[in-house]
């Protein structure tokens, strides 16, 4: 049939073959032309023997018989699964983590392994469980770096023989069971409870030592107010007193001049023209004219009897009473930086045996645990 074909279509025979070494001239070429991103390298086998690495760009292969595979140089993100573990105090935990890794050497990564990925990824999980096994459970929850430490620490060495590196690991979630979490729950809320119970106490104790203080003041400044005004009503009340016995004594004395005045009215009314008069009543009526004329009144006795000698000023305490004033004042004064800053001392609780609660409940924690360690005693 075919050859009926050919004799039917003169020239079809030529054309055929032309058009399948066109074809096989490009796949040909196809074939041997190899592209390389710049971000990954290739290694290429030739009859599943290991030649070369490709670098990135284009490069001429042997076509037909050569193999590519390629290989990522960025820094590649694998996620480990969620594992279930079982820490040293025996309790159950979840975790799950992400690794950071570079592949070094392509040669290695395409010799020494079979699935470089899948190989990291299974070597962080079997970690995982090893390195949260060998921790408490608090520890887990707490000491998140220690983890990605040790996890990047024992994946080192493997994954360096297989040219990849690990440049970082991460835990994202470590989880203990329902029961623990509840327990977890129920401790912290009491802790809290304790800790409120312990601030509230201390808050009133600090409440009440600065009421005391502020009524101690109070009553100082009232009692040196009491003090001030007893006194100033003690001197005042022994001046007045002063002031009416000298008071009396210039009237007591204005009395005399007059007795005298009248008695010398009567002597002069008299039929005799010799009289005898005393030194005292000669004074006294020097006095009463020098009175009369109204020469010397600033100078008077009588006018001066308001000064008070030596010694009633000293008995009264006249010239001192400025300087108790003084004193009192002095004493009256408060120093308010002083009360400032007893009254921040107090707010803060120095100088009193106010102690914060977390020293509150660290000595009651120890309390706790000396009174369990305290073996019983036996009876003799």
């Amino acid at each position: 049939m075919g050859p009926v074909v050919l004799q039917l279509i003169p020239g079809l025979g030529p054309l055929l073959v032309g058009v399948l070494v066109l074809l096989l001239a490009i796949v040909t070429v196809y074939q041997m032309v190899e592209i390389v991103d710049a971000y990954e390298k290739k290694a290429l086998t030739v009859f599943g023997e290991y030649r070369r690495l490709l670098e990135p760009g284009i490069t001429f292969i042997p076509p037909f018989v050569s193999r590519t595979y390629a290989f990522d140089m960025r820094t590649q993100t694998l996620d480990v699964p969620r594992q279930e573990a079982i820490t040293r105090d025996n309790s159950p935990v979840t975790a799950d983590a992400v690794v950071y890794i570079k592949v070094m050497d392509a040669k290695k990564a395409f010799l020494e392994v079979d699935d470089y990925k899948m190989a990291v990824s299974n070597l962080a999980q079997t970690t995982l469980r090893a390195v949260l096994g060998d921790m408490e459970l608090d520890d887990t929850l707490n000491k998140r770096q220690e983890i990605n430490a040790r996890i990047r620490k024992e994946l080192d060495e493997p994954t360096d023989e297989w040219g990849v590196r690990v440049e970082s690991v991460e835990v994202r979630e470590v989880n203990p069971s329902k029961d623990v979490q509840q327990a977890m729950e129920q401790q912290t809320s009491a802790e809290r409870r304790r800790r409120a119970m312990i601030l509230e106490a201390q808050g009133e104790r600090r409440s009440a030592v600065e009421t005391a203080q502020g009524e101690k003041q109070s009553n100082i400044i009232r009692a040196q107010g009491e003090k001030q005004s007893q006194i100033l009503e003690a001197q005042g009340d022994a001046i007045s007193t002063v002031l009416r016995a000298k008071s009396a004594e210039s009237m007591g004395e204005r009395a005399v001049i007059d007795k005298g005045m009248e008695t010398l009215e009567r002597i002069g009314q008299g039929e005799s023209t010799t009289f005898v008069l005393p030194q005292e009543l000669t004074s006294l009526v020097g006095r009463y004219g020098k009175q009369l004329t109204g020469s010397d009144v600033q100078d008077s006795q009588a006018l001066d009897s308001l000064d008070f000698d030596e010694e009633t000023r000293e008995l009264i305490g006249l010239d001192d009473i400025e300087e108790i004033l003084g004193q009192i004042d002095e004493a009256a004064e408060m120093d308010i930086e002083e009360l400032e800053q007893e009254a921040e001392a107090i707010k803060s609780g120095a100088g009193t045996d106010i102690k914060s609660p977390d020293e509150v409940v660290e000595e009651a924690d120890q309390g706790a645990d000396f009174s369990r360690e305290e073996p019983e005693s036996e009876p003799e």
